[in-house]
């Protein structure tokens, strides 16, 4: 069994002795620890004393003796015993611990699995055995041990909520962890507080009894899980008929109405939503579900919409009653034009803020770790990022939604104003910090098919265009960008960030660092990577004060859209021909 050197400095000194170290190398402390690396060990010396010349040219002690603790790799293990060895269980956490603490827990899932963890834990917790065969000396330790091991459970649950409910392999630690403290608080009474705590964990009593404890017992969500499939979204288990869910209702093979509605919704409820959307009669379609070869079935008024278009490989379409088609959402008619009218007619900062409580609802559900499975891509992957690829899906179906809703609008005048509205909802959401819709009302303006109509843009005043450039400059994509990222780092919380770019940046530090070297947990990587996943924590620091519009709805909660660019374009050459 190797080792390896581990570098410490202490990053509390003070100016006079720092100044002391200036103009010589640092004498480093250091003691084995096996498996365990800190900095880089390759041509250590001549490492250490290049960074310690460095800083003394660059007169920057404080950059050399930093704040951050200096893991950059080492073993599951031996980086989960440094961090249970830096605890403190009575004072607040120092920074460094502090920060270790919320990397490991944040991605530990990238090195090791939750059983890993739970039986690592459990070698951590000292058992009866292991206190016989030590000292005196060491066993007055054992207490203390035990404490740090519990408030690292702690803290792992506290982070994750409901995230791990379901997993047997922690249903199983946690069984035996309580049993442990159970056995041990008599012969501890300083367990008595982290007793506790674990009957908070598990919803126990406080009678300290184990037949209390039940494997069975089911911890009450805290989030609706979903699992995203191509037109629909699922609970991730059995569904509740109050629950509220998000399904497509094709129009065409390429056009659909995106509804979020409850999962007991019939299917005469969601046909009404549809033809009120497509602005059509109600009495002339008929809800269909198609399977992929083409098998139909028609639905009955009072059928549960949801549950018949869940079965496998089929899709909810919206027929003529006497099924020989789809309807032609795409023709010239009076239905396009009074769509067009209602949206012109609401007022743009209250269906801005429709927007904004709507998108806060799916951003403030995301949990850490789908950022990190979503980066990692491990295996059951689809399932743990669900309210993630929602925003995103949301994000999506913003920006064809803005498109459609132009090209659709056939009179040139109605075009122009609705093209007025857009822009003013845009600059409206970047008011109200929420820069998801913000990116997709901006980008679906400057969709291709859109940004071509010349005879609409002539038309637009020149206020218009001046504040459309300076929302567009916000998009800019140079310098990694920059103008989005100042402008959003001075924003107060709540806010909503422009995820695409948050999961870009997480992408980049995974596909620009190795995950392993030398067989052992690149930590730097994972606490960068962490770094990055923190930010919604600052984002999510407040709440949006819950206020929705009734009335306002609909538009927010249900969106026509056209999801193919080439029937967009041939929709776009139609109303404005090609000179």
């Amino acid at each position: 069994m190797g080792s390896s050197r581990l570098r410490i400095f202490d990053p509390h000194l003070d100016r006079k002795d720092s100044a002391a170290l200036l103009g010589r190398e640092l004498p480093l402390p250091t003691f084995d620890v096996p498996y365990f690396k800190y900095i880089d060990e390759e041509d250590e010396e001549d490492e250490w004393s290049s960074r310690s010349q460095s800083s003394v040219e660059d007169d920057s002690v404080d950059s050399l003796l930093s704040d951050r603790y200096v893991v950059v790799s080492g073993t599951p293990e031996k980086i989960l015993e440094h961090l249970l060895n830096d605890l403190h269980l009575e004072a607040v956490q120092d920074k460094e611990t502090e920060t270790l603490l919320d990397d490991f827990l944040l991605t530990y899932t990238v090195f090791m699995t939750t059983d890993d963890l739970c039986q690592a834990l459990l070698r951590q917790y000292p058992s009866l055995t292991e206190r016989n065969d030590q000292g005196k000396e060491e066993n007055a330790d054992v207490p203390c041990r035990k404490r740090k091991v519990l408030h690292l459970v702690s803290q792992w649950t506290s982070l994750y909520k409901d995230w791990l409910h379901e997993d047997e392999h922690l249903k199983q630690f946690l069984k035996t962890i309580y049993r442990n403290v159970l056995d041990d608080v008599y012969e501890y009474p300083i367990l008595e507080k982290e007793l506790k705590e674990f009957q908070k964990i598990l919803g126990l009593h406080r009678r300290h009894t184990v037949d209390e404890y039940s494997p069975h017992r089911k911890n009450k969500a805290f989030f609706h899980q979903f699992s995203l499939k191509e037109n629909w979204l699922q609970h991730k288990g059995t569904m509740n008929e109050t629950e509220e869910i998000f399904c497509r209702v094709y129009i065409t093979e390429h056009s659909y109405v995106s509804i979020k509605t409850k999962v007991s919704t019939s299917a005469q409820e969601i046909l009404k939503i549809v033809a009120e959307k497509i602005q059509h009669a109600e009495e002339d379609l008929t809800l269909v579900t198609v399977t992929f070869s083409g098998e139909k079935h028609e639905l009955q008024p009072n059928d549960l919409a949801i549950s018949k278009s869940l079965e496998a490989t089929s899709r909810m379409f919206v027929y003529r009653k006497d099924l020989t088609d789809t309807l032609n959402p795409y023709a010239e008619n009076e239905e396009s034009l009074q769509r067009s009218v209602r949206i012109l007619g609401i007022n743009t900062w209250d269906l801005a803020l429709e927007l904004t409580y709507f998108d806060w609802s799916l951003f403030n559900s995301i949990h850490e770790q789908e950022l990190i499975y979503f980066t990692f891509s491990r295996q059951g992957s689809g399932e743990n990022t669900v309210n993630l690829s929602l925003l995103l899906q949301r994000c999506n179906e913003v920006q064809l939604w803005v498109a459609s809703e132009v090209l659709l609008c056939s009179q040139l005048c109605k075009r122009v104003q609705l093209v007025k509205k857009f822009i003013k909802i845009a600059a409206h959401c970047k008011a109200q910090r929420n820069l998801n819709s913000f990116f997709a009302i901006v980008m679906g303006l400057n969709t291709a098919s859109v940004s071509r109509l010349s005879q609409t843009w002539e038309k637009i005043p020149g206020k218009f265009k001046k504040l459309f450039t300076e929302l567009e400059s916000l998009t800019d994509p140079s310098l990694n960008h920059k103008a989005y990222r100042d402008a959003f780092k001075k924003m107060k919380s709540p806010k909503i960030p422009f995820m695409p770019l948050l999961l870009k940046d997480v992408t980049f530090i995974h596909e620009g660092n190795k995950t392993f070297l030398d067989n052992l947990v690149n930590f730097e990587k994972l606490h960068m990577i962490a770094d990055t996943v923190r930010s919604l924590r600052h984002c999510r620091n407040n709440q949006f004060p819950p206020k929705e519009n009734q009335e306002l709805k609909p538009h927010v909660y249900h969106l026509h859209v056209i999801d193919d660019q080439q029937t967009l374009f041939e929709i776009s050459h139609r109303i404005e021909p090609r000179a």
